[in-house]
């Protein structure tokens, strides 16, 4: 079982703010326009706040931004140097593999890459440096055991990504998984969203050589299932086993009725809502069953 429905708390405004004048500072240069797109993501929070979910609510002031601005890829150059970073590590992620290669050091492997996260940080973060004093976190909700029973249990999983740059380490997992005999189908967005992971940035990190790439139909950040498509939708209704990364689509499942289903998230907790859900410290990495 997952840890309660997740709701918008009072911080998320903020949060959401801070990454909607990042965007909009991404996608124009007009003094005015950017006055009024501010504005009116505030009245839009401000209308739906109290009942709202909080990557459902990022999104749709996301999309407003991209809709009146027409700037379609905001974070373009920021997802590149995300693979860039991503790429750089890979040498010493692998000694860390080589010196070690279980099953939970390819999960910790693919949480480290959650912190390439521009939705949670600015863009001026130090990613390298965040990434490398976090090579050898250790797992603080660690349910490697169901994980793989679940591994040994399904011919087939449905692992849903999230960024840029992270979807490099989400590789390694990915041939790590591939050794239990299950087929992976990977769920990228439809079109750009923040710095999330389109179907160009999955396979430029290789994702379709291991692989089926499927899209979600829609450019929401995260799992928003009212946004599914519907060919998504029967893929997502069918799966029996369900990888998901990162905090986004956490809060999304959270909504959803996930009975029947062997449901893993995969993150590294980012703000104080998702870690009180959690009963983690803030920075934590987790590996939960849902």
């Amino acid at each position: 079982m997952g840890c309660g429905i997740i709701k918008s708390s009072y911080e998320c405004a903020a949060c959401i703010l801070r990454q909607v004048k990042e965007v909009i500072d991404l996608s124009c240069s007009d003094e005015k326009l950017k006055f009024e797109l501010m504005s009116d993501c505030i009245n839009i929070m401000a209308k739906d706040f109290r009942d709202s979910q909080p990557n459902g609510l990022a999104t749709v002031v996301n999309q407003y931004v991209k809709e009146k601005t027409g700037c379609e890829d905001p974070y373009s150059k920021q997802k590149e140097v995300s693979s860039e970073i991503a790429l750089s590590l890979m040498p010493k992620v692998k000694e860390i593999l080589k010196a070690d290669d279980g099953l939970e050091t390819y999960v910790k492997a693919a949480i480290v890459g959650n912190i390439l996260d521009f939705g949670a940080y600015d863009v001026n973060t130090d990613f390298k440096a965040l990434i490398t004093n976090n090579l050898n976190e250790n797992l603080s909700i660690n349910d490697i055991e169901e994980f793989e029973n679940a591994l040994n249990s399904h011919d087939e999983v449905l692992y849903l990504v999230d960024n840029a740059g992270e979807i490099v380490f989400d590789r390694l997992l990915i041939e790590k998984m591939k050794e239990y005999d299950v087929n992976v189908v990977v769920a990228v967005i439809s079109s750009p969203i923040v710095n999330d992971a389109c179907m160009k940035e999955a396979v430029d990190a290789g994702l379709d050589e291991l692989a089926y790439i499927i899209t979600m139909g829609c450019d929401s950040g995260g799992i928003v299932e009212e946004m599914f498509s519907d060919d998504f939708r029967k893929v997502f209704d069918e799966s029996r086993f369900i990888v998901s990364k990162g905090m986004a689509n956490y809060e999304g499942l959270t909504e959803m009725d996930l009975d029947g289903k062997d449901v893993f998230s995969l993150l590294c907790s980012k703000c104080s809502p998702i870690s009180r859900n959690l009963a983690i410290e803030v920075g934590s990495f987790v590996l939960k069953k849902l």
